[in-house]
């Protein structure tokens, strides 16, 4: 999956947005909930690759981290609750597009 699709796909969830909150910083997104603002993913340019962080329960992040190559702690955010994902590597797509409606569902401030 290409940058352009993962935030293609964050739009198109109902009740999400992607924007660029940081001034001058035109290589990174988050994706949030429209209502709370709350982020469930954050989309950075790192070392020439695009990674996603994405919020993950404690057991699952261990066990996909030991599934996938492109799976790794998360870079600048708690290591326990949160992945990155390296877009293009090992995942499938669909897998992508699971870890990011279950990040969305934990990052869910209504629940």
């Amino acid at each position: 999956m290409t940058c352009e699709e993962f935030l293609e796909f964050c739009r198109n969830i109902p009740g999400a947005s992607v924007d660029q909150p940081f001034d001058g910083d035109f290589e990174t997104y988050v994706a949030r909930h429209t209502l709370s603002r709350k982020w469930f993913a954050l989309v950075m340019l790192h070392e020439g690759r695009h990674i996603v962080n994405l919020k993950c329960d404690p057991q699952e992040a261990d066990l996909l981290r030991k599934l996938f190559k492109g799976v790794v702690p998360a870079y600048h955010m708690n290591k326990t609750h949160w992945n990155t994902i390296i877009l293009n590597s090992d995942l499938p797509d669909e897998e992508i597009k699971r870890m990011t409606m279950n990040s969305f569902a934990l990052t869910d401030k209504r629940k």
